[in-house]
């Protein structure tokens, strides 16, 4: 069932209880379960934390923590599948499920006393209606057990008249079953064929805060970094993205408003947001540009940089913006200021005229202080890396925390770390995706394109966790398109 009111039935249920909090490993998520947490800490509502990878491991918590608790939250995961089906919960629990991944499931959706969804419903979910899904047969029971009671009842010595008009009626009834069922079949595979997602859960618990009256310009940003996250996979469309930059926008304007009259209108709690137009070059200002370009999605792929013609053709980019080759594979911050004044137009400019007419896009800045600065998708890069390191991750729940850990401002140290982290995973990536396509690994197979990477490919190990993979998906199949087009 839906949540209409999240303070009313959701916030206000949950307050006075323990809570398990269930989180999927991944930045929205995470981001979620940070304005969760902030609210709990407001109001002392104990909670227990539990990092969830899979339906196994959702399954074998529940057994172990059901009995202990009576309310769960669950933060990306459990609305696609039939939660009362899979866990089997005594009656009395209570599941709220704030999940990004469509299609819910109908039985989710229909469940008014054990299923709550804090999922907006201004969405495009489709979901079919209760009469065409479910059917109540308890009356065709009763006629069928009524028919042949009276059949069993019949005096001895007498012949039961042949009723025709009860057979036929049955034989009508069942015809109708079928066709339903039948019709239910088409509806459902139509309803559940394509997976999708939908609005940030990030965003969903910021509104929570928001409808309270206790959100803040940190909860603020990790609704930010939420919606970043959905930007970066591919996980939502152009149009939803810029619709929910808008919505959050409003919200950058109301906590982030200066007066520029009054003394140290500069320093507003040591934190300030603010919406720009930025360029689609991944951790430029903490890398080199040479190097952002060259491990940058959308440019890599619109160069071709695999092929000797695209190197040929970055050498002429960077020419067209009058950018010398000492200054482009410096860091970006010991290149010279007149050259950073105005980057951002110059590389607009030439990537028009290379056909990188995409590359500029809205988003969102934060600075910590007078020093840091990074831009949404640069921390949405950092919190990947860490919480899919490879190397270090010996019982499954170390990188979680760590990667939380790293979405406070009072843990800049590990934020940095996870820079370092996402510039090797943007290396390998860029690395597998020339290898593959140089070697001609990417095979197509009718609808499908399939890549094979052997044991012994250099780091294979990287792309072992599902986000990591998942990009690695993303940078070979827009490769590949480029390389197969004119």
């Amino acid at each position: 069932m839906f949540v209409s009111d999240l303070r009313k039935e959701f916030y206000d249920v949950i307050v006075t209880q323990r809570v398990l909090l269930l989180v999927s490993p991944d930045v929205d998520a995470l981001c979620a379960c940070k304005i969760l947490q902030a609210l709990f800490q407001c109001d002392h509502v104990q909670y227990t934390l539990i990092p969830v990878s899979g339906w196994q491991e959702l399954e074998s918590i529940f057994l172990e923590h059901q009995e202990q608790f009576r309310y769960f939250v669950l933060i990306n995961c459990g609305a696609n599948i039939d939660l009362l089906e899979t866990l089997q919960p005594p009656e009395e629990t209570v599941f709220f499920i704030c999940d990004t991944h469509r299609p819910i499931d109908v039985v989710n959706v229909y469940n008014d006393t054990q299923i709550k969804l804090l999922i907006k419903q201004d969405d495009d979910l489709e979901i079919p209606a209760y009469d065409d899904i479910f059917r109540d047969d308890e009356d065709e029971d009763e006629d069928d057990d009524s028919g042949n009671e009276s059949e069993g009842s019949e005096p001895s010595g007498k012949r039961r008249r042949f009723d025709e008009g009860a057979v036929e009626r049955r034989i009508e009834r069942r015809r109708q079953r079928r066709e339903w069922e039948a019709r239910r079949r088409e509806i459902l595979f139509d309803y559940e064929q394509y997976e999708y997602h939908g609005t940030s859960s990030a965003m969903m618990m910021f509104e929570l805060a928001w409808i309270m009256s206790k959100d803040s310009n940190d909860m603020l940003w990790w609704a930010i970094l939420g919606l970043t996250d959905q930007w970066v996979q591919d996980r939502v469309t152009q149009m939803k993205y810029v619709t929910d930059v808008g919505t959050l926008q409003r919200h950058v304007s109301r906590h982030n408003h200066r007066n520029e009259d009054e003394e140290n209108s500069l320093s507003i709690d040591c934190m300030r947001i603010a919406f720009e137009y930025d360029v689609r070059l991944s951790l430029y200002q903490h890398w080199s540009l040479y190097e952002s370009i060259c491990n940058s999605c959308y440019t890599s792929s619109s160069l071709k940089l695999w092929s000797v013609q695209g190197q040929k053709k970055l050498q002429e980019f960077l020419a067209d913006m009058g950018l010398p080759l000492k200054q482009v594979k410096q860091k970006f911050n010991s290149m010279d200021i007149s050259l950073k004044e105005n980057l951002r137009e110059m590389i607009e400019e030439s990537a028009n005229k290379f056909g990188m007419k995409d590359i500029r896009v809205q988003t969102f800045s934060v600075q910590f202080g007078f020093k840091n600065k990074f831009l949404a998708s640069d921390i949405v890069f950092a919190v990947i890396a860490l919480l899919e390191n490879a190397e270090r991750d010996e019982n499954g729940t170390d990188n979680f925390i760590k990667a939380l850990d790293s979405l406070s401002r009072s843990n800049l140290d590990k934020l940095h770390h996870g820079l370092e982290l996402s510039k090797m995973l943007l290396r390998a990536i860029q690395q597998t995706v020339a290898s593959c396509i140089c070697t001609n690994l990417i095979l197509s197979q009718g609808p499908f394109l399939y890549c094979y990477l052997m044991e012994g490919t250099p780091d294979v190990k990287m792309f072992s966790k599902p986000v990591s993979l998942s990009l690695l998906c993303k940078y070979l199949l827009k490769s590949f398109v480029s390389s197969v087009s004119t």
